[in-house]
Parts: C-alpha cells; structure tokens; sequence
C-alpha cells in the first residue's frame, strides 16, 4: 500500500508536514495546500516558501494547482519546474462555496465543456506528470460517468478520488457503490481519498475494495499524526506526541508574526487533536478561549500531564 498526506488549507504547509515526518513515519507523497496562480503573478510569498527544495529535503511532495486558466496552469507548471518539481496535482475537488462559485476546484467539474479545453490546453503544452484530484460531481453521483470519460483522454499520473459531490462538502459517506463502480470505466491509477480516519476503517475499506493499492489521508492523519505507524502496528505515545506538539509550536513561533497568529494555527489543528484526550471538553473549551501563548501552554501542559492519550479506533466528525 501507498499512503498519501492530503493538501489542507491552512494546515499541511512545508513545517508540519517536516515535524510530521521527524516523528512520524512519512506519507509516500505529500500533496502541498493548493497554489491559486492568476494572470498577474506567479507563486506568492507563503506558496513558493511551501515548495522550496530546502522545505522539503527527504520528502516526495507534489504541488497542487487550483486554477481554471490554462495559461496559469501552465505558467505555474514551468515555475515549478524551475525548483525540480516533475509532478503536479489539479485541484478539482475543493468544495468551498468560495472556490467553487469562481468555477475553480470542484466548481469546475459543472463545466465539462471548459474543462475539456482546459485539459486539452495543458496536456498539449505541460512538460510534467499531471494527476487530479477529483470529486464525483455537484449535486448528483452519476455526473461522475462523463467525467471520468473525459479523464481517460487524457495521460494522467494517477486519478485520486473523492467519492462525494460538492454540495455534500463532508457531510455524509462517501458514496463506494459509485467509487467500486466507477473503477470499471477508468484506465488510470487510482488513489483513493475519504474518511479514513483509523486502522480499521482503512481494513474495512480494503475488505469492501481490496484492489485499490493507495489511499491519502487528511483528516485522518491530522486527528492522530501517527495514524500510518498504526498501519504497522506501531501504537503512537504520549511522548512522542507530545514531541511532534511541542516542535510544531516553536516553528510557528518563530515563523509567523505574534500570539495570534500562532494561537490560530494551533487551535485549528486542536480541533482534531483533541479527539486523542477523551473527557477533554473543558480543555478544549479553554484552547478556543486562550487569548496569549502562555496561557495556551499552560493548557496544554495540565492536558498532556492529567489526560490518557487514547488512540480512538473510531472517529466522527460533525
């Protein structure tokens, strides 16, 4: 099996992703929070510091682009060339209203005509391996049969799959029925991704799809980052995550600009990790009311000395 990082906004930026991997066994790709090129510029500041070679020394990372032009696609294909990258991913997946009412992420795929010229566009000018992350659709699962149609024109690295439309978000399961049947009308290689939170989740969806040799996580493994030591039997500790917690803190301290900024990171991730402390609700409480970094650690430190980590074998998310 192949396990695979997801791009998450906001989260799975160059310094999680190297604390993840200093204490945790590392994803066999990691897929960057998505790049948004325009006409005007190229790569932003926060963009190019998260592709640089030397923020992601030892790591399989493939950059994902979310963009509806060609041109821009293309022009950020070349600028990722410039730093070694030979492969890129295409955002069709985002669900957010914001993305998707510019026609962008899985906003995109309620305009197959404009997505086939896209396609045809890049594929004819790109010099790099190209895959797609993709949902099923906008409102109904059977929008997926022409899309993947449309795909198999097309020499895709690989086809990662997200089996809900946009308008579920993350509500609801994943729809396998239309995964396990959509299997039989592609060529390509397929990565599959959604809620695969836990070892016996990722067993579940194996005895239901045993043929599928490659699964990326992002929730998952954002609620318990030793989720894929799990996968060999190797049980995560409160001291190891206590470690990945604590260096994860200091960078954001040294790379992002006051209390607020760092307290914003960190209670965005907390509120999976939280999940690893049964009972926590008072302290997760306070974590979303922590106005300083010294009050902040002061939580953490009675969380981590009072409170069992517990690896839970089930997780949900409302």
């Amino acid at each position: 099996m192949k396990y695979y990082l997801a791009p998450m906004e906001g989260i799975t930026g160059y310094h999680f992703r190297n604390v993840l991997c200093k204490y945790f066994k590392a994803p066999d790709k990691c897929f960057t929070p998505f790049i948004a090129p325009n006409q005007n510029r190229g790569m932003n500041t926060r963009e190019t510091q998260d592709v640089l070679p030397g923020h992601n020394m030892g790591l399989y990372v493939v950059p994902q682009i979310l963009t509806n032009r060609a041109a821009d696609f293309i022009r950020t294909c070349q600028e990722l060339q410039g730093y070694g990258y030979g492969e890129v991913n295409l955002n069709l997946g985002c669900p957010f209203g914001t993305v998707a009412a510019k026609k962008k992420g899985a906003g995109f795929l309620a305009e197959p005509e404009l997505l086939e010229r896209f396609l045809e566009q890049v594929f004819s000018k790109a010099s790099v391996k190209i895959s797609i992350k993709t949902r099923l659709g906008i409102h109904d699962p059977e929008e997926f049969f022409p899309l993947l149609k449309l795909y198999g024109q097309y020499p895709l690295e690989e086809l990662i799959i997200h089996p809900r439309v946009q308008r579920d978000f993350y509500k609801n399961k994943p729809n396998l029925a239309v995964f396990k049947e959509a299997l039989d009308y592609t060529k390509h290689s397929v990565c599959y991704n959604g809620d695969i939170f836990t070892k016996d989740d990722l067993d579940n969806f194996r005895e239901e799809v045993p043929q599928i040799e490659k699964v990326m996580f992002g929730r998952g493994i954002i609620s318990n980052p030793g989720l894929i030591n799990s996968l060999y039997g190797e049980t995560m500790t409160k001291e190891q995550f206590k470690g990945f917690h604590d260096e994860l803190l200091a960078g954001y301290r040294e790379l992002l600009s006051g209390d607020k900024n760092v307290l914003f990171k960190m209670k965005e991730l907390w509120f999976y990790l939280i999940r690893l402390f049964p009972g926590s609700e008072k302290q997760q409480k306070m974590i979303k009311k922590a106005q300083r970094l010294e009050e902040y650690q002061k939580i953490i430190e009675g969380l981590f000395e009072n409170r069992e980590l517990v690896i839970p074998r089930h997780l949900c998310f409302l």
